[in-house]
């Protein structure tokens, strides 16, 4: 499975970005995809995840009511749309796939348990 990241970049602060994250290779449908987000000297977070089936979805409390998880079925990738970007948006984003199951607990997502990474791609939000 590869997974790769696009569309970071530099916004201001109120803005929007999306991102997209290109699966290739066989992902059943008990894995989820979840989009972690890294800034130095911090562990590396969950900020949404979405089943492969896309039935499911999950946000971090940050993030919730400004992002939006989705997949394209057609285009084997998952997207994030970013509204109303703050200033501590700022990190670089990663793309993972971690088989979570049928019971889709995505709380138990994390850099331990995650099988695959994309390399990430940089969002910086200007105040």
């Amino acid at each position: 499975v590869q997974l790769v990241e696009s569309g970071g970049g530099l916004v201001q602060s109120g803005g929007s970005l999306r991102l997209s994250c290109a699966a290739s290779g066989r992902i059943f449908s008990n894995y989820a995809i979840g989009w972690f987000r890294q800034v130095p000297g911090k562990e590396r977070e969950l900020v949404a995840g979405i089943s492969w089936s896309g039935n499911s979805t999950w946000y971090a409390e940050s993030v919730k009511g400004r992002f939006t998880i989705s997949r394209d079925v057609a285009q084997n990738t998952v997207s994030l749309q970013m509204n109303s970007l703050k200033f501590e948006d700022t990190a670089v984003y990663y793309c993972a796939a971690d088989f979570l199951g049928p019971s889709m607990r995505f709380y138990t997502m994390t850099t331990r348990t995650v099988d695959y990474w994309g390399k990430g791609t940089l969002v910086t939000v200007s105040s």
